[in-house]
């Protein structure tokens, strides 16, 4: 039977809470580290009545969507919601664990969970996560120094690239020109004498956290007094499959038809499905947002996109975007675009652990909307 510490390191392993945003809360809540795991619920929002079912089915871990706690607090009062929500789980020996905008943007997170559920195809972020940052190293060195120059930076961090190491790449030879001047103590050459040498370019990419060991190994390790090297920087080629919302194609459609087709994808509420644009419009490719997802309005407007699908869309915002011609609009509630991670998170639990621990998504619908007239 695993531990919630083991829990924990497998959803911190798929959704790591240091991509989380500053502002956000996301974690182990509450719970022993040590303690035994044997059933998990899953839900989008901690509530009171979602507790009393993980309280009722005797669950050890529930693990939840949104934040118990996004701001601080003085207490955790049975006489408050949020308090009662904790004592609950706490009289029943049940842990929390939130995984929010550390779960937004991964790969199999909440934006891509809902765009699979909607039936998106060949997806790809609507703004990709920054890659790692990354220099190139540039330096010319003598032809039999290359081999340990090569070495020194690769053994300072320089050359990784995916699953290799020591990469590098050395140019035919060319040749280095200098003249020593008065002070100088060259290896090769005499002060005051132009010399020339068969020299060789090397370069190699570097983490930019590495920056300086990797540029103090080559100094260390190149034969010449003063080389001559150049570090720059290397662009964000904006390929991660890591980021912000979703962008993917459907079969051929009309904006009607898709809207009808998202109604059935997701769980029932009040809220239902809003559509803004004309319903004959045709449909194609499809842009969405799990959760609140206004703020990405202005890059779509421009966009290839043939309708935007999100949630909590205010009408002033949506109102000016759609005077600018850009897609059509989906608004569903947010609580079910964001359920649609649950069972994506469900079936990761059970292909990792197995018959040791038992799973369970919760039936509780939180949309806070309860009747539409």
């Amino acid at each position: 039977m695993p531990s919630l510490k083991d829990v924990v390191d497998l959803v911190h392993g798929w959704y790591p809470p240091a991509t989380a945003d500053g502002w956000d809360a996301v974690g182990l809540v509450y719970g022993d580290p040590e303690q035994p795991v044997k059933r998990i619920l899953l839900a989008v929002d901690p509530t009171p009545e979602v507790a009393a079912e993980a309280a009722e089915w005797k669950a050890d871990l529930l693990l939840v969507h949104h934040p118990l706690f996004l701001k601080g607090v003085h207490g955790v009062a049975a006489t408050t919601p949020k308090g009662r929500t904790l004592h609950a789980l706490a009289k029943a020996d049940c842990a929390l664990l939130t995984a929010h905008t550390n779960a937004d943007q991964a790969v199999g997170g909440v934006s891509e969970a809902f765009a699979v559920a909607l039936g998106l195809k060949d997806l790809s972020p609507i703004v990709p996560a920054p890659g790692e940052p990354y220099d190139k190293l540039t330096v010319f060195v003598p032809a039999d120094a290359a081999a340990p120059v090569r070495a020194a930076v690769a053994e300072a961090g320089a050359g990784r690239i995916g699953d290799y190491d020591f990469a590098s790449f050395t140019s035919a030879p060319g040749e280095g020109r200098f003249r020593p001047l008065d002070g100088a103590n060259p290896m090769i050459g005499t002060v005051g004498e132009l010399e020339t040498v068969e020299e060789v370019r090397i370069e190699v990419v570097l983490p930019r956290d590495r920056r300086t060991e990797v540029v103090r190994a080559m100094l260390s390790a190149h034969p010449y007094e003063e080389p001559a090297y150049d570090v720059v920087e290397v662009a964000d080629p904006r390929l991660a499959g890591v980021g912000t919302g979703r962008i993917g194609s459907v079969e051929p459609t009309t904006l009607a038809g898709f809207a009808e087709a998202v109604a059935a994808a997701l769980p029932p509420t009040h809220h239902g499905v809003r559509v803004a644009g004309d319903p004959e419009r045709p449909v194609k490719r499809v842009a969405v947002c799990g959760g609140a997802g206004d703020f990405l309005l202005d890059r779509l407007a421009g966009s290839g996109a043939d309708v935007y699908v999100t949630s909590d869309l205010r009408h002033h915002p949506a109102a000016e975007f759609l005077e600018k011609g850009g897609p059509a609009l989906v608004d569903v509630a947010h609580w079910a675009a964001e359920w649609t991670w649950l069972p994506v998170v469900d079936q990761l639990l059970r292909e990792r652990l197995g018959d040791a621990v038992e799973t369970r998504v919760s039936a509780i619908c939180t949309d806070p909307w309860t009747m539409h007239l």
